[in-house]
Parts: C-alpha cells; sequence; structure tokens
C-alpha cells in the first residue's frame, strides 16, 4: 500500500508540474540550460509541449501504481516505461524545435 501512495504522489506531482509548465506558462520549472535559446514568440509553444510531456510521464506513474496495486503483474512496468519513453520524445522533440537541440 505504501508502494501505491508513493508512486501516486509522485505522479500527482509530475502532472501538477505539468500543468504549471504548461497552462502557466512557468518556463523557470525546466532547467535554465533547456530554454535560454527559446525566441519569445515560442515559449508558449514551448511550454505547452514541455508541459504535456511532463503529464505524459506523470499518468505513467499513476497507472503503474494503480496497475501493480491491482494485478502485482509487470504490466504496470511496461505501462510506465512506454509513458515514460512517449514523455521523453515529446521533450526531445520539444528541444530540439524550439532550442536547436538537447
Amino acid at each position: 500500500m505504501i508502494e501505491l501512495i508513493i508512486v501516486l504522489v509522485i505522479g500527482l506531482s509530475f502532472i501538477f508540474i505539468g500543468w504549471r509548465i504548461w497552462k502557466k506558462e512557468q518556463i523557470t520549472l525546466i532547467h535554465d540550460y533547456h530554454y535560454t535559446r527559446i525566441a519569445e514568440k515560442d515559449k508558449k509553444p514551448y511550454t505547452e509541449k514541455m508541459g504535456k510531456a511532463c503529464i505524459v510521464m506523470g499518468i505513467g506513474m499513476i497507472l503503474m501504481g494503480i496497475i501493480d496495486f491491482i494485478s502485482k503483474t509487470a504490466y504496470g512496468l511496461i505501462c510506465f516505461g512506454i509513458f515514460f519513453i512517449w514523455g521523453l520524445i515529446m521533450m526531445f522533440m520539444a528541444q530540439k524545435k524550439y532550442n536547436g537541440g538537447l
């Protein structure tokens, strides 16, 4: 039960941070190295993509916790891996498009 609570708290934290990056456009929640070369006109789409990627990762963590709690199988870890890699790809694509690389 404690594992479920820990994973849910971490997943909700990722979702909250992603929401703040996306909806509140708080680019400062991202390491400054990653947004120093972002043009002012690109900040809104950049924060949208980075925030959504963070939310995807958080959803994967929450699903992992719920699936592992219910079934005690490796399906939760597989779900987490898929969502985490999906989020990383989204972040990489945003970095490449708006910042010129990692």
